[in-house]
């Protein structure tokens, strides 16, 4: 659900930076987080809004949220009215921004607000799109670590938009950018893919991520594969062209088989046998067909999703920051 015009618009006096802060039960570190924010903030910018989109907690973030509004003129809420996950809460949060800058980034700390003024340099430099690069990874197993490094290099390969490797979704984005991502309301979300696709001058700063101050994770092993496929089908239909020649390839397999059997049949009287080797094909073949049917499901059930033409979110409160009452 979009906010209205007059929400969205850029008015007299709107914050030179707005940070977009997705939060999904983090009160463990949003005290803190929120302290080490406005620290930076305060010496890098003269105007400046924080915009915590709730994406559904249920652990007291809200509550502290709320309160935290009324406390700070500078801090906006937008309360969905259900968890949509982590894509639909930066999209609901960049219908919200004010900000001729916006960055975006989590709430756990491992991502270091201090990194703020050296994203804001190369803004100010003419770049659209800042990244920030990760040299290392603290605090996460070699697993997670490695299968990231991997389905970066593969979704690299795969798609026609380069999308930069070791890099998540802690960035800052020129208005025009921001604008950019506002007019893509697709259901299924890859951001990390979006925010390369629209284009734009953009540039890479590197840093250390940290290890998270507090609570848990919100991603296990599987919603990351879930998340990995997401960022495939967006981006490439490459599964669909590998299912294509890999019906080829056994198609002329098959046939170089059979042509085979039928001369070893005619020279040498050979009779048809091997029920083992039979059956090993026909599961084979079986195989390959419903990975096949899979492949083509991933992609129809994306496109039911899409024509069904419904809203993103629904906002169930919306808390503007005082340069939204302007």
């Amino acid at each position: 659900m979009q906010p209205d015009s007059a929400s969205c618009s850029i008015a007299l006096g709107a914050p030179v930076l707005s940070v977009l802060v997705p939060v999904y039960n983090e009160i463990e570190v949003l005290p803190e987080f929120h302290r080490r924010m406005t620290a930076v903030l305060r010496t890098c910018v003269d105007t400046y809004e924080v915009v915590y989109v709730n994406d559904g907690s249920s652990d007291g973030s809200l509550q502290w949220l709320q309160q935290l509004c009324a406390d700070d003129p500078d801090v906006a809420l937008v309360d969905l009215s259900r968890n949509f996950g982590k894509e639909i809460a930066m999209a609901a949060g960049l219908d919200h921004v004010r900000g001729e800058a916006v960055v975006v980034i989590d709430a756990d700390l491992q991502d270091p607000p201090e990194l703020i003024p050296r994203l804001l340099e190369q803004w100010r430099a003419g770049f659209d799109n800042v990244y920030a690069r990760r040299r290392q990874r603290d605090g996460e197993t070699w697993l997670k670590k490695a299968s990231a490094s991997w389905f970066y290099r593969l979704i690299g390969k795969l798609s026609r938009v380069a999308i930069p490797q070791d890099t998540g979704d802690f960035r800052l984005l020129s208005r025009r950018a921001v604008e950019a991502l506002r007019a893509l309301r697709e259901q299924h979300r890859f951001m990390k893919g979006l925010f390369a696709w629209i284009g734009y001058p953009s540039i890479a700063v590197e840093y250390d991520r940290d290890p998270r101050l507090a609570g848990q994770t919100k991603f296990n092993y599987w919603k990351l594969w879930n998340f990995a496929i997401e960022g495939i089908t967006s981006f490439t239909i490459a599964p669909l062209k590998l299912a294509t020649y890999l019906g080829l390839l056994v198609a002329m397999l098959a046939f170089v088989a059979m042509a085979v059997l039928i001369a070893k049949t005619l020279l040498y009287g050979d009779p048809v046998k091997g029920y083992p080797s039979l059956m090993c094909v026909i599961l084979f073949l079986g195989g390959i067909q419903l990975a096949a049917l899979g492949m083509l499901g991933e992609y129809i059930g994306r496109m039911f999703n899409e024509v069904k033409g419904r809203p993103l979110y629904f906002t169930k409160q919306y808390v503007p920051s005082r340069h939204a009452r302007r």
